[in-house]
């Protein structure tokens, strides 16, 4: 384990960081309306785990469980499924809450990206609904039963390239040879067309801050945020950072094989890092997306890595009273079990279980 007190925090990196333009935004109207008129959307629940927290004796612990949403077993359901919905939304108008027109209503577009898992789901489902076409690139080493599952969703797969990032490189260059539109869950100086993705992680926060209102209790001390790129831990940390201020303390959990995010602090600009494959699949990002880092930079606490071994652990205490995840959906909650004596009994703890055991 290694952490790392956010230098940054509050002031952001600076300006000769080599970041690119432009950062997301805390707005979460557009992405609350567009969910409103999904019929798979569903809001999803946040379990209020008085047993864990008595077990690692804090105060108390809530897990904001992403298994059911919207049928695909992960947060990630929100980021592609809005980006496509945004690009309907500004072709049609209102039109396109009409099944009939939202059916055709980005006919002949192609969206391409590459996935280790659940974002290519998204992807893909969000093409079917409004007449897209969606082309998935996969590295080699993802499990062949997954591009059955993206192929059963409509999706054109591709096989390419020794790891996620190689895998991404082609689609990056299918994107700019065909004129389709790239889709990535990750931003970087020369493309920055995953930023709509990340803000569609907003509905995820707003969700949050009005379920803890509905059950009249304090806003978390402590949020843990597993993270990959940094897509979901930048959107989530900057909306709570609206919605409750410095009274909240976020720290951001990684891979110790792919502490891009953490490193990238460190330097004090992106910077891509080298390691093992993870079995955190979906958190093994060897380069931070960088309006991501930018978002984290002003508004997490502190960066952790953490061993594999030690998370597939940790996240047995889940499993133990029923809520099953993979190493990457329950890293957010190892890092809690790694801090637990040092919260304190006061700790009031929030993490994401960020997807389903099944989609490790």
């Amino acid at each position: 384990m290694t952490y790392l007190a956010n230098p940054w925090r509050s002031k952001g990196l600076p300006p000769q960081s080599g970041l690119a333009e432009g950062q997301i935004t805390i707005d979460d109207h557009l992405v609350l309306k567009l969910l409103s008129q999904c019929p798979a959307h569903a809001e999803t629940p946040l379990v209020n785990a008085q047993e864990l927290a008595n077990r690692l004796g804090i105060q108390s612990l809530y897990i904001k469980d992403e298994r059911p949403r919207m049928g695909l077993g992960s947060f990630k359901a929100l980021g592609a499924a809005f980006a496509i919905a945004k690009t309907a939304y500004e072709k049609a108008g209102e039109s396109v809450f009409d099944p009939q027109r939202a059916k055709t209503a980005l006919d002949g577009q192609v969206f391409v990206t590459a996935s280790a898992g659940n974002h290519g789901l998204s992807v893909a489902a969000g093409a079917r609904v409004f007449g897209a076409r969606a082309v998935i690139y996969l590295a080699q080493t993802v499990p062949s039963g997954f591009a059955q599952r993206l192929r059963d969703k409509g999706a054109e797969v591709v096989i390419e390239g020794e790891d996620y990032e190689a895998s991404m490189a082609a689609a990056a260059k299918a994107a700019q040879d065909n004129g389709w539109r790239l889709l990535s869950d990750s931003t970087w100086a020369e493309d920055t067309s995953g930023k709509d993705v990340m803000e569609g992680y907003l509905a995820l926060s707003a969700e949050m801050v009005a379920q803890y209102e509905a059950a009249n209790d304090a806003p978390p001390s402590h949020v843990y945020l597993q993270a990959g790129v940094g897509g979901l831990a930048a959107a989530v940390a900057a909306s709570l950072r609206h919605h409750w201020d410095d009274s909240v303390q976020i720290t951001v959990v990684e891979p110790t094989a792919a502490p891009a995010l953490q490193e990238s602090i460190r330097a004090g600009k992106p910077v891509a890092t080298q390691g093992p494959a993870s079995n955190m699949g979906r958190l093994d990002c060897k380069e931070p997306s960088h309006l991501a880092l930018k978002a984290l930079a002003q508004d997490a606490d502190g960066f952790v890595t953490l061993e594999d071994d030690d998370v597939a652990e940790k996240i047995q205490q889940l499993e133990a009273v029923g809520l099953h995840t993979s190493p990457s959906g329950g890293a957010g909650f190892a890092g809690v079990v790694t801090d637990a004596t040092q919260l304190g009994a006061q700790a009031r703890v929030l993490v994401i279980l960020s997807e389903d055991a099944a989609d490790d």
